[in-house]
């Protein structure tokens, strides 16, 4: 992508992101050129979006016209690299013949809302990290195809969706039954789902075991959610102290004290730089933009 993290033409050099990622089963702020910096609950946060919007280009590839990318869009990427993306994802059936192991999960997101899934088994937990997904189980692990259709049959016979809108997540996490209501909410789909006919036999049924994620994402008593920032504008200033982070979403407590929830996905291709005066929300600034990938440091 040239060198990561410059402006491409747009100015002087700036730290690009790659907005909310997870890393390790903690959140961070990526970077173009695949620097992170890790993202502390409690932690005052303070930026600016500058030098317009860029597109990231896809898998490490260049954007080959280095289009702009409107403030509002939460793929991060102009129509051509979107098109270029989809063709090379898993739901596009692309890769039919890929010998990897898949898993099919349950993700949950709130009472009665349970969405199912698959991902590859050499991810681990990461998509559902991804997700905001606050409790999970696995259903079963085979090949992809057979991943697949189990997915649609599952989705089918439980009458439960295969996406669940970013509103809807962030509505439910802010009053959350304990873990164990979690669990047992899932672990009912589990049986439920175990009783649905012909998927096991091309796919191995693996045992009940519930994953949570309300600590990892940090959702514990987050008060009403206030607002959700939509759009960045070039010379517009986010502050507040990081509440939570689950999925892309970074909830913050802005100095009014209203709870706003973050859209990372919005931040992708914005150059960001410290904003404020260096008061109480201000977090220092690392060094010059990366010209390559190694290292850690990064903006916050």
């Amino acid at each position: 992508m040239g060198a990561p993290g410059r402006g491409r033409g747009r100015g002087p050099a700036v730290w690009r992101s790659g907005g909310v990622g997870w890393r390790g089963g903690s959140a961070v702020l990526r970077w173009w050129g695949g620097r992170v910096s890790p993202v502390a609950y409690g932690q005052g946060l303070t930026f600016r979006a500058v030098g317009g919007r860029a597109c990231a280009g896809v898998r490490g590839n260049a954007c080959p016209v280095a289009a702009d990318v409107p403030g509002r869009s939460t793929g991060g990427l102009c129509p051509e690299c979107a098109r270029l993306d989809r063709a090379h994802s898993v739901a596009a059936d692309t890769f039919a013949d890929d010998p990897r192991p898949y898993r099919v999960y349950l993700a949950w997101f709130g009472p009665g809302t349970v969405k199912v899934g698959i991902t590859g088994e050499h991810r681990g937990s990461a998509r559902l990290l991804e997700q905001g997904a606050v409790a999970f189980c696995w259903l079963g692990r085979g090949p992809l195809m057979a991943a697949r259709r189990t997915e649609e049959v599952l989705r089918q016979a439980l009458g439960v969706p295969d996406r669940v809108s970013y509103d809807r997540k962030r509505a439910l996490r802010v009053a959350l039954p304990d873990s164990g209501a979690r669990a047992a909410e899932i672990e009912e789909l589990y049986g439920r789902a175990l009783g649905v006919g012909g998927w096991g036999e091309t796919l191995e049924a693996l045992p009940f075991a519930a994953h949570d994620h309300g600590e990892v994402f940090g959702l514990g008593g987050l008060p009403a959610l206030d607002g959700t920032v939509t759009e960045l504008v070039d010379g517009g200033v986010v502050t507040g102290r990081v509440l939570a982070a689950a999925g892309p979403d970074l909830h913050l407590l802005d100095p009014s004290g209203r709870h706003l929830a973050l859209d990372g996905r919005l931040l992708g291709g914005w150059g960001l730089e410290r904003g404020g005066d260096g008061d109480a929300w201000s977090v220092p600034v690392g060094g010059a933009p990366p010209r390559d990938a190694g290292g850690q440091d990064g903006l916050f």
